[in-house]
């Protein structure tokens, strides 16, 4: 149980300690300022420990956001400090001294929680404080102030305060308006029941799975019911997220689940339409994988581009600048409020995609809905793709040391191009983004044009030449972000193309199977890099999976060798052997990471 040291005994009429337990503290009052300091010694140092001034008044609701959110290891509001983690020898040290130089004074005449966040601030600490808004968070110093502050208190409703800023900001508009309205409610409901943001997130999985066995059925009801079933999943999918703001119930697992199960749901309702379409005897399987190709590589580009800005002096440089540009385009039409909500929509959003998926299911065929959803994401990659091209251009500084980490964690490149990388390093900058694209292109073009012939080996390795000539450098160039989304292009559409030639019934399946575990693997690459201290995949992982110019080799190998049922039987073995590893191993990292104390973080969803 955390604990709550108070500075002082609670003025008269306080309610600072039925606050302070409602939110789960153990509250001990401290007499002087050598009290609180022998009160925090006492407290074990896995445990989270509050500093709080007795003459505290507020909401609930702020010393909630202010003592309570697991994502900071310190964190402040007025009259109020918190540390758990490593954020206790700070406080520590720092409380230490502050009693130190006060040489004991009252605590209530000094502020020591106050007095502590400023000699944190001094010594370079970094210390949370959240936004409050309207919400109060005040030490009065005398009586007529203190009366000021209740009634600033009461004149604002902590409830609806907080029911509010448990929906995110820069929602969709689909979200904004038909969903989240509603769905923080019942978010809510769940909070006031005991229920956590994992099991709302489990709870939408297992919708959308039954939304997808609804779809494979092939009748008209069943897709009617698929529909529904498919936008009361997103629904949860809201309400997890809303929940853990509600609660500030955040955590590293937590968010794994979130953004992992997003892709498991949306893709799984693919498989699911290609399977009733080819109960009415329609084969649509290459465009449930070509949905899946699309939707994976847009996600890549906002992660890579993302990965490349992601210090704030780099994000700054690339985002600002004088003259024109896109970015000061955007920030005009910023100023007209119905281009926001366009552009949100035209990106085609998870709550906008989800929701023609779910109506074009419910009216129409899988076909039709296939077509539509490849147009719009079509659209939605090219503006995005164009966008952030355009700032990077912008750019007048080479990408950190990190970010340059973090891109080649993300190129997922093997063994092949990192031995070959070695023999063909090139001195010329900036040639990644040309030598992958030239590769792609290469092993695309023969791939679509000969089929399985043999003829679709030999362009695999230009592939695998030109992408260890992207990595032969590090990736520090302006658009070097555009090398991963290439990479994943390239291995994904051979893997398509092939499958679409074999022309055999179940290669295009195995084909669907084999781009999901791989790109789980992609995904689950970019989530261990969330926060200051991610981790890539460990090296072993990345060689026993081939690595994405291996994987693209093998493939093409296959293909020209064995026949095509027999090519189909080894995409399915491929497909199982690499879900099983990366699997294992990701769920290896993830329940360490949760079991170890890993700091948490709150995924926002997509960032398109």
């Amino acid at each position: 149980m955390p604990t709550a040291i108070l500075t002082g005994q609670p003025v008269p009429g306080s309610s600072i300690e039925g606050d302070l337990r409602s939110l789960g503290f153990d509250v001990r009052t401290a007499a002087d300022a050598a009290d609180a300091e022998t009160l925090l010694a006492s407290v074990p140092g896995d445990q989270r420990v509050a500093l709080v001034d007795s003459r505290f008044v507020g909401h609930p609701h702020a010393l909630r956001l202010g003592l309570t959110d697991p994502r900071y290891p310190l964190a402040a509001i007025p009259g109020a400090l918190t540390a758990q983690g490593e954020g206790r020898q700070a406080l520590t040290r720092a409380m230490a001294r502050e009693n130190s130089a006060s040489g004991g004074a009252a605590v209530v005449v000094g502020s020591l929680a106050d007095r502590v966040v400023g000699a944190l601030d001094a010594d370079g600490v970094a210390v949370h404080r959240p936004v409050l808004g309207t919400l109060v968070a005040a030490v009065p110093a005398d009586p007529q102030a203190r009366n000021e502050a209740r009634q600033a208190v009461s004149a604002v409703d902590d409830e609806a305060v907080r029911l509010r800023s448990a929906v995110k900001a820069g929602d969709g508009f689909f979200t904004t308006y038909f969903i989240s309205p509603y769905s923080r409610h019942i978010a809510r409901w769940c909070a006031r029941r005991g229920l956590t943001p994992n099991q709302v997130t489990t709870a939408s999985l297992i919708t959308a799975l039954i939304a997808a066995g609804c779809a494979a059925t092939g009748t008209r009801v069943g897709f009617v019911a698929a529909g529904v079933l498919l936008i009361a999943s997103f629904v949860l999918d809201c309400a997890d997220g809303q929940l853990a703001r509600y609660s500030l119930q955040y955590s590293t697992l937590g968010a794994w689940l979130d953004a992992t199960f997003d892709r498991a749901k949306e893709y799984a309702f693919y498989a699911g339409l290609a399977l009733g379409a080819a109960r009415g005897g329609d084969d649509v399987w290459a465009l449930a994988l070509g949905a899946m190709v699309v939707q994976t590589c847009r996600h890549v580009v906002d992660f890579a581009y993302h990965e490349a800005n992601r210090d704030a002096d780099a994000a700054s440089a690339s985002e600002s600048g004088a003259g024109g540009g896109a970015p000061v385009l955007a920030d005009r039409l910023d100023s007209v409020a119905w281009t926001v909500w366009a552009r949100r929509i035209i990106v085609l959003p998870i709550g906008e995609r989800w929701a023609m998926i779910a109506v074009l299911t419910a009216v129409a065929t899988p076909r039709i809905t296939f077509y539509a959803l490849l147009a719009g994401s079509a659209f939605a990659a090219v503006y995005t793709t164009a966008g952030r091209v355009l700032r990077s251009l912008r750019r007048r500084t080479p990408l950190t040391e990190r970010e340059a980490r973090s891109l080649a964690a993300l190129a997922d490149s093997g063994p092949l191009a990192e031995l070959l990388s070695r023999v063909v390093r090139v001195r010329a900058p900036h040639l990644a983004p040309l030598a992958a694209l030239a590769g792609a292109a290469t092993v695309l073009a023969v791939a679509w044009s000969l089929g399985t012939s043999w003829w679709v080996v030999p362009a695999a390795g230009v592939y695998v030449l030109c992408s260890a000539v992207a990595v032969s450098r590090p990736l520090t160039g302006p658009l070097d972000w555009l090398v991963v989304p290439v990479f994943r292009a390239a291995e994904y559409g051979t893997v398509l193309v092939l499958a679409a030639e074999a022309d055999v019934n179940g290669a295009l399946p195995a084909a669907f199977g084999l781009v999901a575990a791989v790109a789980y693997h992609h995904y689950d690459t970019v989530y261990r890099n969330w926060g200051d201290t991610g981790a890539p995949p460990p090296a072993w992982l990345v060689r026993a999976a081939g690595g994405q110019e291996g994987r693209t080799l093998l493939v093409t190998v296959l293909a020209a060798l064995l026949t095509a049922a027999q090519f189909t039987v080894a995409l399915t073995a491929l497909a199982v052997a690499v879900a099983l590893l990366v699997l294992t191993e990701s769920i290896r990292f993830w329940v360490a990471a949760h079991l170890g104390g890993a700091p948490a973080v709150h995924d926002e969803g997509e960032p398109a």
